[in-house]
């Protein structure tokens, strides 16, 4: 979890989490939490991709050839 590759994407999800918490709860904004809820779906993933060899190098590969 505390990796060096794994860093920024569990960062990403902590805070992803709090703000998902407090967006729901404090602000009481659903559209802001249901952006906070996707932003996190896609930090676990990503997290969860670095587990697989090459598996982030290939992401990145088929999302830039989609892009350009």
């Amino acid at each position: 979890m505390f990796a060096e590759t794994r860093a920024l994407a569990t960062i990403l999800v902590i805070v992803s989490i709090a703000m998902t918490l407090m967006s729901a709860l404090w602000f009481k904004n659903a559209g802001l939490a249901l952006l906070f809820i996707i932003i996190q779906s896609l930090a676990m993933t990503w997290y969860s991709l670095s587990y697989i060899p090459y598996a982030r190098d290939a992401v990145k590969k088929t999302l830039s050839a989609c892009v350009v």
